[in-house]
């Protein structure tokens, strides 16, 4: 077998870092790596008993950090990985410690040669919050790591993708700024007398790039309690940041939900929110509503709430998935009025699937919030059929890391819900849902036609009333209802919850997408 250093190790060596064993531990290994290998390898801990990763692991100081420490420990950026091979990627990796106490395996390969990368203090810069610290172990592993690449301009590498804490991970297009969280699965997400499960991506595989690549190649094992699995990611940069992921998942034991391709977000308050707080922006989220392509070709709009103060759970059957995803839609400054947090600067997150996901449903979980530090919105599908226990199960999906507002191609679509009640009218609910669109403002002969009902149990508890369709500047329409109790002398805090739907038509011809939102009292 031929040895060949390191790319760094010139430069750890001289630092002092390596010794000749360590020496051993990071040379090339003639091995090749392939998605099918890394396969085999969660097969087989599927067949085994789940071993929970040891959270005393690593040393006590490392433990014991504080935020303020762990942010005080940064990766320095001349020891990137592929900096010194000036290539168009580059890896910079996490410290293990603080809340990060289960290392993360990492590992760099080519075409036929596979290396560990090995923890070294060479790799970070300790802050003056970190005076001393202790050894480093040489099995420390890291917490995660991070892919940069030039996405803004030539010179500069910026940060690409993140993957740090369980299987989550983050990316970035063009001049947005980090919002909403991917994952690996969902394990029992929101299920009735069960606590939820969060498996880890146990070890990763970076793929070196080639001098002239345009995307860059990351396999990673992932373990859990109830699933194993091997994940291929292949991300491609650019003004919207695709990622594409094959997930294959063995199945250890029967759940009672299984997510696939979920998110994570945060919606504090919007311009629907009746729940008001005392803060000076007008709007605080990450994503303002799930947007979902239905293989039937409807779409649909459903705006995010944190208007009942508890869970709220909202399912969408279908035979087949073309895509779902959380969204960021408002991209004025001025609806947020944070150049900070730069909410309007926030990815949207749209999963195509590509592979046959077959029957199954959307789900959204709204969790309620009282502040914006915490990720209170869960998306994600789970299939109609469940795995059992030795069942193979492969998705494969697209993530669209986007400023479109659009990604369904509704045309017609949903940029605002506002709705209120007058003090003069207490027991009827007034709703202005805003739609833009190109076959919105063409030229005919026949009226715009919104329809609007109420669907599913309940329904018949309430009436709608006052339907009007309205052009608004910002090429804008507006179709604005009441909602009432339906018996006489009732009060509408005493209708329940409603589901409404609402669209714009023309003649036959459906012009927008489908908002679909739940009335509670």
């Amino acid at each position: 077998m031929t040895l060949a250093v390191p790319r760094n190790f010139t430069l750890l060596f001289t630092l002092g870092v390596l010794t000749s064993s360590a020496l051993a531990q990071v040379v090339w290994q003639r091995e090749e790596v392939g998605f099918e290998g890394i396969q085999s390898r969660a097969r087989d801990l599927a067949n085994k008993p789940y071993v929970a990763p040891n959270r005393d692991a690593l040393p006590e100081w490392m433990n014991t950090l504080t935020y303020d420490q762990y942010r005080d420990i940064r990766f320095n950026p001349s020891q990137a990985l592929w900096a010194a091979d000036k290539l168009p990627f580059r890896a910079m990796f996490f410290h293990p410690g603080y809340l990060f106490r289960e290392p993360v395996v990492l590992n760099e390969f080519t075409k036929t040669h596979e290396q560990q990368i090995r923890l070294a203090e060479a790799f970070f810069n300790y802050g003056p919050l970190i005076k001393k610290h202790g050894e480093l172990p040489a099995d420390g592993g890291f917490a995660g790591f991070r892919l940069h690449y030039p996405l803004n301009k030539p010179d500069y590498f910026d940060e690409l993708a993140v993957f740090q804490g369980a299987s989550y991970w983050r990316a970035l297009g063009k001049n947005q700024r980090y919002g909403i969280s991917s994952r690996g699965i969902a394990v029992d997400t929101g299920a009735e007398g069960v606590p939820e499960e969060f498996p880890n991506f146990r070890e990763f595989w970076l793929r070196k790039p080639d001098p002239d690549a345009t995307q860059a190649r990351i396999y990673a094992l992932l373990d859990g309690p109830s699933y194993s699995g091997a994940f291929e990611f292949t991300i491609t940069p650019g003004d919207m940041t695709i990622i594409d992921v094959d997930a294959v998942l063995f199945a250890r034991r029967a759940v009672k939900r299984l997510g696939i391709a979920p998110m994570s977000s945060m919606f504090w308050f919007g311009e629907n929110s009746r729940r008001r707080f005392d803060d000076f922006r007008p709007e605080v989220h990450d994503s303002d509503g799930l947007a979902i392509r239905m293989a039937t070709g409807e779409r649909l709009w459903r705006p995010i709430s944190n208007d009942s103060g508890k869970q709220e759970f909202s399912f969408f059957d279908m035979e087949k998935c073309d895509g779902f995803g959380l969204l960021q839609r408002d991209r004025r400054f001025a609806a947020y009025e944070d150049g900070e947090a730069a909410y309007h600067l926030r990815p949207s997150l749209w999963i195509e699937p590509t592979s046959d996901w077959k029957a199954g449903r959307v789900m959204l979980m709204e969790n309620p919030s009282t502040n914006e530090l915490t990720d209170n919105v869960v998306a994600m599908w789970e299939p109609a059929a469940m795995p059992q226990p030795g069942d193979r199960i492969e998705f494969k999906y697209r993530q669209h890391w986007t400023m479109d507002e659009d990604p369904s191609q509704a045309d017609g679509h949903v940029v605002a819900t506002r709705t209120g009640i007058h003090d003069w009218q207490t027991e009827q609910r007034t709703i202005a849902i805003e739609f833009v669109g190109n076959a919105l403002n063409q030229q005919s002969d026949l009226p715009l036609t919104p329809q609007v009902q109420a669907v599913g149990p309940g329904s018949e508890k309430v009436k709608i009333q006052g339907i009007t369709v309205q052009s608004m500047p910002e090429a804008r329409w507006r179709v604005a209802f009441q909602i009432a109790p339906a018996a006489e002398g009732a009060k509408l805090s005493d209708v329940g919850p409603v589901e409404l739907r609402c669209c714009i038509k023309r003649g036959d011809n459906f012009l927008t997408e489908t908002w679909v939102q739940r009335l509670t009292p």
